[in-house]
C-alpha cells in the first residue's frame, strides 16, 4: 500500500501522525494531500465526462446545436496538451485526465461527423490534417519554440472552442443535443483545477487559462437551465392550446 501511494505521489504519513497523535493535520500537511488526491480524482471522472453527450447524440441520431468547430477546437487543444505534458515528462496526475478526455472527444468528433452527414470536402480535410500532424505532435519532433508556442496558445484555443457554442445557442435560443451531464462535469472539473492550480503554485497564465474555462463553461451551463425552461414553458403552452 505504501509502496503505491508513493508512487502515485501521495503522502499519507504526515496526515496519520498527526492523526494518530490526536491533532488535525496541519494545512502544510493537508492541503498538499488534498490538491494530490483531488487530481486523481479529477483524472477518473474525466474517464466519463464525455459519455453522456456520445450517448445523447447516438440515441437520438441528431447533432441538432452542436457547434461543430466548438468541438474540432476541443480535440486540437487536449491534442496540444496532451502532446506537451509528454515531451516534458510530467507525471500521471498532471496529463491523466486531459488522454481520458481527447480518447472520448476522438469517438465524440467521429459521432458529430458521423451524423452530420454528407461532410463537406473542407471536413475531410481537416481530418486529414490533424491525423497527419498529430502522431509528430506526440512524437516531440517539432521544434521547440513552436512547441512552446503551441502549448502557450492552448487557453486562447479552448477559449475560442467555447465561443461558437455559447453565441450558437444564444442565435437559436436553444441548446439542443448538448447534454446537461457532461456540461455540469465541465464546470465542476474545472473549478477543482482552479484550487489545485493555486496549491501547487502553477504559473498564473495556467491559472487564467482554468478561470476562463470556469466563465465559458458557466456561461453554457447558465444557456442550458434558461433556454431549457423556456422550451418546457412553451410545450406546456401548446398543450392547454
Amino acid at each position: 500500500m505504501e509502496k503505491a501511494m508513493d508512487y502515485l505521489g501521495i503522502d499519507l504519513l504526515c496526515a496519520s501522525n498527526s492523526l494518530r497523535h490526536g491533532h488535525f493535520p496541519a494545512k502544510d500537511c493537508l492541503f498538499p494531500l488534498v490538491t494530490k488526491l483531488l487530481s486523481y480524482f479529477l483524472v477518473a471522472a474525466s474517464m466519463t465526462v464525455k459519455l453522456p453527450q456520445i450517448m445523447k447524440i447516438v440515441d437520438n441520431k441528431s447533432v441538432r446545436g452542436l457547434s461543430v468547430t466548438a468541438f474540432e477546437l476541443e480535440v486540437v487543444g487536449y491534442t496540444i496538451s496532451l502532446a506537451y505534458c509528454l515531451h516534458k515528462k510530467l507525471p500521471f496526475s498532471a496529463f491523466g485526465e486531459i488522454a481520458f478526455l481527447l480518447i472520448q472527444a476522438l469517438i465524440l468528433m467521429g459521432c458529430i461527423y458521423y451524423f452530420s452527414k454528407p461532410l463537406s470536402v473542407s471536413a475531410w480535410v481537416r481530418v486529414v490534417v490533424y491525423f497527419a500532424l498529430a502522431p509528430a505532435l506526440f512524437a516531440g519532433k517539432i521544434d521547440a519554440l513552436v512547441f512552446e508556442a503551441l502549448y502557450a496558445s492552448k487557453h486562447l484555443i479552448f477559449l475560442s472552442a467555447r465561443v461558437p457554442q455559447i453565441w450558437k445557442n444564444f442565435r437559436s435560443q436553444s441548446t439542443g443535443q448538448l447534454s446537461f451531464l457532461t456540461c455540469l462535469m465541465n464546470l465542476g472539473g474545472s473549478m477543482a483545477r482552479v484550487f489545485t492550480t493555486v496549491q501547487v503554485n502553477a504559473p498564473f497564465s495556467m491559472l487564467l487559462g482554468i478561470v476562463l474555462a470556469v466563465f465559458t463553461n458557466g456561461i453554457i451551463m447558465s444557456q442550458i437551465l434558461l433556454y431549457r425552461v423556456k422550451e418546457e414553458k412553451q410545450v406546456d403552452a401548446k398543450k392547454m392550446s
